[in-house]
């Protein structure tokens, strides 16, 4: 269910810029800063790139873009 909120014009301003830059619509660039924040809180060691990085894991992993790690033998 979609829930309208009110931000500050500044930050919706700055939202459209990361949007722009990252091809997202301003909403999904806000679900996004959202989604890295929740992670980050639930995890407070971890760094930024490695929250982001997982997150794009997760994204690969549901759309069929990830194989099966291999181990090479010697």
């Amino acid at each position: 269910m979609a829930t309208s909120i009110r931000c500050d014009d500044d930050f919706i301003e700055q939202a459209k810029v990361y949007a722009d830059a990252n091809k997202r619509s301003v909403p999904k660039q806000i679900e996004h800063w959202a989604e890295i924040g929740r992670v980050a809180e639930d995890n407070p060691d971890l760094p930024y790139g490695f929250i982001r990085d997982a997150l794009m894991a997760m994204i690969e992993i549901k759309a069929g873009k990830a194989t099966e790690y291999v181990r090479r033998k010697k």
